[in-house]
């Protein structure tokens, strides 16, 4: 029986989905379609009961952690601004976007046979992130330290660039290279840099 999506679940189950989805990532990512749910319950701590409760097949599995890593990087967005000035806190979402990248190259296989079931797992994905980055970008440009010429549509090109040039897990030195020297160009004033 599918839980009822009105109601919030208890803290503990909360944390029990969130757990699974987490794990279920990484097994993803590293097994790609091979992955046992059973190992996917044992390392999330839970039992294979709790995780068919939740996600009664491998493709309701799927899309729920691609949506959840989706929806992490996109929330990070505001709580990143509230705590940090608007370069570090693009930085920061930057990396975090690497690692969504990552995530989503790794679980590239089980990803196509969502899709080949019917369902769309990148429904609103590519709106959900120019939302986040554009109210990241704002924020730079409003403080005037990012360059008002730069779209958040050219943004995520680079970004998208990067992570499918340098996602894979090995790469990553260079993929914060490169996010560095992204974030170069789009800011006004180099910090720390003296005048020439």
């Amino acid at each position: 029986m599918a839980r009822d999506a009105e109601r919030p679940l208890r803290a503990d189950a909360q944390r029990n989905r969130d757990k699974i989805l987490a794990t279920a990532v990484r097994v993803f990512t590293e097994e790609g379609l091979d992955a046992h749910f059973e190992r996917i319950a044992k390392e999330a701590g839970v039992g294979t009961g709790t995780l068919y409760r939740n996600f009664p097949t491998r493709e309701v599995l799927i899309e729920a952690a691609y949506r959840n890593e989706l929806a992490r990087l996109c929330d990070a967005a505001p709580e990143l601004l509230a705590t940090m000035p608007p370069r570090e806190a693009l930085r920061a979402w930057m990396r975090r976007f690497i690692d969504y990248a990552t995530a989503k190259l790794g679980m590239a296989d089980a990803l196509r046979a969502v899709v080949a079931s019917g369902t769309n797992p990148y429904a609103h994905s590519h709106e959900m992130i120019q939302a986040a980055l554009s109210s990241l970008m704002d924020a730079g440009t409003a403080a005037g330290v990012f360059r008002s010429d730069i779209l958040p549509t050219d943004m995520f090109a680079a970004l998208a660039g990067i992570a499918l040039a340098s996602g894979r897990p090995e790469q990553r030195a260079q993929a914060e290279r490169l996010l560095d020297l992204t974030l170069d160009g789009l800011t006004t004033v180099h910090q720390g840099s003296p005048d020439t």
